[in-house]
């Protein structure tokens, strides 16, 4: 049934996506072209000791690629290679050129993908498939291309030689490889798609650059694709989807296939772009200095690359080494607070020649010398707020870039966010007839105001994870960090708007959550005016009656996390939250989150984005029972229910999914209760599935950045599919990614990648505390989208995983992550600096505190011994006492606290004082 279900879902996720984009200005149904007559080519077949190619005859283009380790894997589209055959279909080896005359204003743009005609093959054996592609150029464009596939030293290489054949300089502005892989889910089931697709993300740092293509499973070889000799990854081109609607075919530069929640798109590796930086994406911060290079009548330059095979995911970073290929890794990452003393280490066997950042001094940057490990390790601390490229220039002449984004201290971070949420962002119109006041309403930050109108009615509307975000967002500020004004404007909301308007009071849907508290009835608002410069016609303008649908499971988790974050508050804090007390609240959550079962149960059967925080309700519901037997008995009825959506996904080989055909959050909370009932197998797929769509790559926009690309067209001012950078997925993917982590302490790999997934929501608050959606990764906009849309759940990925956490690696030495580090014989002393001083992990321990109230200042660990020493910060009116709680997570020694404590739901009970307090902990 779920297999039906899902297949179904498929074919309404594309209609869904389909009917958007055309609303929105995307893409158009269109007819399919028949098959070209490449399709029936012969097959050239290369071999190196790592990959088996397959070539078309006709084309040159790739048919196959799969690894010697997995041959019945095809990293590339191979099984879709008939409806892919036509004219304007890109494959791998494809090639895009943008050029002029020198001293021309116009560039001319020309592709091999857009009019094929046979290549002229000059050499073809075991080794070699060498043809000139001019043919499929247009006559008179003054350009010979040699393209060149080989096994060389063991690997596959693909070269292009560009020779100019006129009598006049040439300024080549633009050369882009296309990097086509199966990324196309279209027409598949879930099950289909994790047996055939793979998703692949680039490192856009010039010489050190690469691709990686990793399948969706997350399990098996990795394809990295590298620069051989000079051909940097400058940009990363998207190839658009813009069609003529009466052939089928693709416009120069496009290929047909369409975009939307099933296909991402492909793209070009771009060696030069500045023909596209000087017109298309004029007026962009790129990640490199765009570049160009002039061939002189009769002149040549070969660009090529280099295909590699990792043996999986955390053999990346080992085989890039092993093909001396530079490799860097930051910690804690690549978004820098500027009160974090962040490292950088470097492996590549020529040593650094020189170092710049630009803007100057936007980090500072002290030469650590080389540890025995032969890693170049380097502090760096930022400076300036906002973007920075760091350049690497080795001595050999290989450039490196990696781009690092400063922020606030996260504690000044979050008390922007907070005051833009319930300042600029605080909507109180009591005669709104719409009764959204007062609350947290969406803005655009462009426009400098709040969005109170939107033909996607639920951005305006408080409902949906496109107009929740925002009120979602100031929830899990106050969870964190809680601040009494702010604190009585969240009450006021929870309590007059969420409850009784966009929350189901009484009757027969009570706790049920509605779709959208504004829509578009001219009819039943005669009073309202409606703005007549927006298109109210489309699908996404609810009715009321649409909009009072309690149906769509998706919207419970937001009320639920706002009922939670205040039964934080008024449970662990005197005198902040004052309108109810905790039980109220905790009552509340644990209803909204039985009502799912009862008012939308329909997609209880997909994890759901934010089902963490089911979780940490029934763990606090377990800790409340202890001392009171009806919350005990509340916890066993939620087990019960999440107990049975598990036993669903037990039966289901891929258990995540969403409206959507393909979806990346739902995986957060599969993980959660597939691990919690026991499921360890079904948890490890999950896991696996995630670290295949979220990448540790040296950006700050790419490193724990979830793969998401649809989201704008639901949330975001500028709709379209694309790359998103820090949407949602980077803070909830984290949670299962660190839970497994402080489970399986040794594998670095996971903490990396999750805490980068952690600090991914703090980079989309700007200066003045304002948040955003989503960084778009395109490079004609390489910005922040200008409305809040779903930022919500991205903090509450942040809120509920923040910590501290710190390691030792046998190549680094002592990490910290979240913290400052210093070692003082045995004992390292780590000054707590994330956002929520209330966790911290000590990985070597295997040992994971956390408060339930308080905040700690410190940690001292001694390695020796095997003690650590908590020092907590001082009370204040609102918190006079800490709430402590410790376990061992990977098994191995248990530790005790030394002293007599009181317990509280199953929390040691700490009296504060006038100045730190000291807790100590030791291994039994």
């Amino acid at each position: 049934m779920a297999s039906i279900s899902r297949r179904s879902l498929l074919h309404a996720s594309v209609m869904l996506a389909l009917a958007a984009s055309s609303v929105l200005g995307g893409a158009q149904e269109h007819k399919a072209p028949p098959p070209g007559p490449m399709y029936a080519s012969d097959r050239i077949t290369l071999q190196s000791p790592s990959l088996t190619l397959k070539l078309l005859s006709y084309s040159g283009t790739v048919a196959q690629l799969s690894p010697q380790s997995a041959p019945t894997w095809d990293y590339a589209p191979g099984d879709l290679l008939k409806e892919r055959s036509a004219d304007t279909f890109y494959h791998l080896g494809d090639l895009d050129l943008r050029f002029r005359t020198k001293g021309a204003t116009e560039w001319t743009t020309v592709s091999t993908a857009f009019h094929r005609a046979p290549v002229k093959v000059l050499s073809s054996n075991e080794k070699t498939f060498s043809a000139d592609v001019t043919s499929s150029f247009p006559e008179g464009t003054p350009l010979d291309v040699v393209r060149t596939w080989a096994v060389e030293n063991g690997d596959v290489t693909l070269h292009f030689t560009l020779t100019n054949r006129g009598d006049q300089a040439l300024e080549l502005g633009g050369i882009g490889m296309a990097m086509v892989f199966n990324n196309m889910i279209n027409t598949r089931t879930l099950e289909q798609a994790y047996g055939a697709c793979s998703f692949y993300d680039p490192y856009i740092g010039e010489d050190a650059g690469y691709v990686q293509v990793s399948p969706l499973k997350g399990t098996g070889p990795v394809l990295l694709v590298v620069p051989d000799g000079h051909t940097p990854l400058e940009a990363w081109k998207p190839i658009g989807d813009k069609r003529d609607r009466k052939t089928g075919l693709g416009e120069l530069g496009n290929d047909p296939e369409g975009h939307w929640t099933t296909f991402e798109g492909s793209y070009d590796w771009m060696v030069n772009s500045k023909a596209y930086a000087d017109t298309d994406w004029h007026g962009a911060q790129e990640w490199n200095n765009p570049t160009e290079q002039t061939l002189a009548p009769g002149q040549s330059v070969t660009v090529g690359v280099r295909f590699l095979v990792a043996p999986g995911l955390r053999q990346i970073e080992p085989t890039l080494a092993a093909h001396r290929r530079p490799v860097a890794v930051g910690v804690p990452g690549y978004i820098l607070p500027q009160d974090i003393d962040a490292k950088l280490f470097l492996r590549y066997d020529k040593p650094v020649k020189s170092m710049t950042v630009e803007p100057a001094n936007a980090i500072a940057i002290h030469d650590d010398g080389k540890l025995k490990s032969g890693l170049h390790a380097y502090s760096l601390n930022g400076k300036t707020w906002g973007r920075s490229r760091l350049t690497i220039t080795y001595e050999d002449g290989t450039v490196q870039t990696i781009g690092y984004r400063t922020i606030k201290p996260e504690r000044e971070t979050l008390a922007d966010l907070g005051h833009f949420l319930f300042n600029d962002q605080w909507f109180d119109d009591k005669n709104d007839p719409f009764h959204r006041g007062p609350s947290v309403i969406s803005y655009d930050n462009e426009a400098h105001k709040q969005v109170t109108q939107e033909p996607r009615v639920w951005i305006a509307g408080l409902s949906d994870e496109g107009g929740s975000g925002a009120w979602l967002a100031s929830a899990m500020k106050e969870y964190l960090e809680p601040n009494k004004e702010e604190v009585a404007k969240l009450e006021a909301f929870v309590n007059q708007t969420v409850w009784g308007h966009l929350q189901v009071a009484d009757g027969p849907q009570k706790y049920g959550v509605h779709k959208s508290l504004f829509f578009y009835q001219p009819d039943a608002m005669p009073n309202f005016q409606y703005d007549k410069d927006i298109n109210w016609k489309s699908w996404t303008s609810w009715n009321k009656e649409g909009s009072d649908d309690v149906g769509r499971t998706f919207n419970y988790p937001h009320v639920v996390a706002a009922y939670w974050s205040l039964y934080h508050v008024a449970r662990n804090t005197n005198g902040l939250a004052t309108e109810k007390p905790w039980p109220w609240y905790l009552d509340q959550a644990y209803e909204t989150t039985i009502a799912m079962q009862t008012q939308a149960p329909y997609y209880l059967r997909f994890g759901l984005m934010e089902g963490t925080v089911f979780l940490r309700l029934l763990d606090d519901l377990k800790h409340e029972g202890i001392e009171d037997t009806q919350w005990a008995d509340k916890a066993t009825k939620l087990e019960a229910m999440m107990r049975e959506r598990a036993g669903i996904w037990k039966d289901e080989a891929y258990p995540f999914g969403s409206e959507m055909a393909w979806d990346s959050t739902g995986q957060e909370e599969v993980y959660d209760w597939t691990n919690y009932f026991g499921d360890k197998d079904k948890a490890e797929v999950t896991l696996n599935a995630i670290l295949a769509y979220d990448p540790t790559i040296p950006s700050w926009g790419y490193n724990g950045s979830a793969r998401r690309y649809w989201d704008f067209l639901y949330g975001g001012k500028y709709p379209r599919v694309e790359r998103q950078l820090h949407h949602y997925g980077s803070g909830l993917n984290a949670i299962p990614l660190l839970a497994e982590y402080r489970a399986h302490p040794d594998d670095l790999y996971l903490l990396r990648v999750g805490y980068g997934g952690v600090m991914g929501p703090l980079s989309n608050i700007d200066e003045k505390g304002f948040a955003s959606a989503a960084f778009h990764s395109f490079p004609d906009r390489m910005a922040f989208d200008p409305y809040t849309g779903d930022y919500g759940p991205n903090l509450l990925g942040h809120a509920l995983n923040t910590g501290v956490y710190v390691t030792h690696d046998e190549a680094m030495g002592w990490l910290s992550f979240g913290g400052n580090l210093a070692q003082h014989g045995d004992t390292l002393h780590v000054t707590v600096l994330d956002s929520s001083r209330k966790r911290v992990f000590l990985a070597p321990a295997g040992l994971w505190i956390t408060l339930d109230a308080g905040q700690i200042a410190s940690v001292d660990y001694d390695t020796k011994r095997q003690t650590v020493r908590v020092h907590l910060t001082a009370a204040t009116d609102t918190v006079k006492s800490a709430r402590l709680r410790y376990e061992a997570t990977a098994g191995g020694h248990a530790w005790t606290i030394t002293g007599n404590y009181g317990k509280d739901g199953g929390a040691s009970v700490v009296a504060l004082g006038s100045g730190e307090t000291t807790v100590e902990l030791r291994q039994q």
